[in-house]
Parts: structure tokens; sequence; C-alpha cells
């Protein structure tokens, strides 16, 4: 069995990547000049850049144009613990857009309404500092929305819930290219697309969400509670 040799590049990156988790270069400091660490490798400054690129990807370093490359504070995972939109984190800022506008395409068919109807998007993206960390597009009906206010937590709710049921999808997949914009993320890294659509007693989709977390700094937690028959069927 042959075994493929790490490329030049990815033996450097991998170099960094454990001085990094070791704490031997520390959140904040300036690395050396490419040209330096390109001779310190024995490779060629393309090559360290493709290495240091694959970092960047990884979001352990970041490049400040005109000042070289720096090491990335440790990022904040944050945990969506289902149920709806659970604020993720107080300690996050929220920055929210209100727009109004009318169902078409996937909308109508997510939140089960005819086309045109109206809706207002609440569209939320927390920070962390001056770096976005996630984004969620939550769409209520028109009607609805005037009962939605921003809560202590800065995300927008409702004084008294009246979703009686609320349906999650979660999918894994590569960004899209304006979630990756917005986001300030490679475009090759995976994050968690979570779909909650939240129905009342009569089954009417009362508020539909589009969550989208960054793989590298997201949990996903759902906690089931069995009821009391399934328990003695199973026991």
């Amino acid at each position: 069995m042959t075994h493929a040799v790490p490329s030049r590049r990815h033996t450097s990156a991998a170099d960094l990547r454990t001085q990094i988790s070791t704490g031997n270069l520390k959140a904040g400091e300036r690395l050396p000049s490419e040209t330096q660490l390109a001779a310190h490798y024995k490779v060629s400054t393309p090559t360290l850049r493709n290495a240091l690129a694959l970092l960047q990807a990884e979001r352990l370093i970041e490049k400040v144009h005109g000042k070289g490359n720096f090491i990335r504070s440790p990022l904040h995972r944050i945990t969506y613990a289902g149920g709806g939109r659970t604020p993720f984190d107080p300690t996050l800022q929220v920055s929210i857009r209100t727009t109004n506008l009318r169902a078409r395409g996937h909308l109508r068919a997510l939140l089960r309404i005819s086309s045109n109807n109206p809706l207002t998007e609440f569209l939320c993206i927390t920070h962390e500092g001056k770096s976005p960390h996630s984004l969620a597009r939550i769409y209520v009906p028109r009607d609805l929305a005037p009962a939605v206010q921003l809560g202590s937590s800065g995300w927008p709710q409702r004084a008294e819930p009246i979703a009686a049921k609320i349906r999650e999808t979660v999918t894994a997949r590569l960004p899209t290219q304006e979630e990756a914009t917005t986001l300030r993320i490679s475009s090759t890294l995976a994050v968690l697309a979570i779909t909650s659509v939240a129905t009342d007693a009569t089954s009417r989709v009362v508020e539909a969400a589009l969550l989208v977390l960054p793989g590298d700094r997201a949990n996903a937690v759902f906690t089931t509670h069995r009821t009391t028959e399934e328990r003695e069927t199973e026991g």
C-alpha cells in the first residue's frame, strides 16, 4: 500500500497550526514576513502563501492588508438548542434590518401561503466585536408582524408566543456566495443551515426562520422528551 506524501504547503501549514494550538503563537501575534517564513520552511513564496491560505480558511490567521498575517483570537462557539429562535449568546451583538416584501418562490411553499401575500422579513446578524458570527432571516405574515418586538436579547420575539408546533430541518452544506460574503467566511467552509417553521393550533404557519451557522463556531443540540406512554411501552 502506498501512502500519499504530504505536500510542502500542507507540511508548512501543519507546523504553524501546531504552534498556534500549543500556544507558541498567541492570539494577536504577527507572523514573520512571508519571505522569512518561506525561507524557514524552505519553500517558494507562492507555496508558503498557499499554506497560509489554508490557515486563513480555517480562521486561524487573518491577513491585514499592508500589515501582515496575524493569529486570530479563538473562535467563540455558539450552541443552537433547538425549539425555534433561541438566542445564541447574550454576549454577541445583534443587528436587525426589517423589510416588507411579498411572498414569492420558496417563501410561498415555506409559509404555505398564496403568491404576493405580504410578509415582514427580519434579517438578524450576530457580531463578535466587528466580526459577523451568524445570520438568520425570519419571515412573519404581515398581520402578525406588529406583535413581534425586540426582546432583552436583541432578537425579535413575541410577548406571548402563539406557536403550537415547531418543525426544524438541519442541513450541512457549503455557503452561498452571499452568505460567505456576509459572514466573511471561506466558500469552502461548511455551514449548518437550519430551517425552523412554527405553526399555531390551526396549523397556520406563523413564522419561518432560516438560520446559517458557520461550522467552525457552532454546535446544534437537540433534546427529546419521551412521554410516559413511550417509556412504559419500551419497559
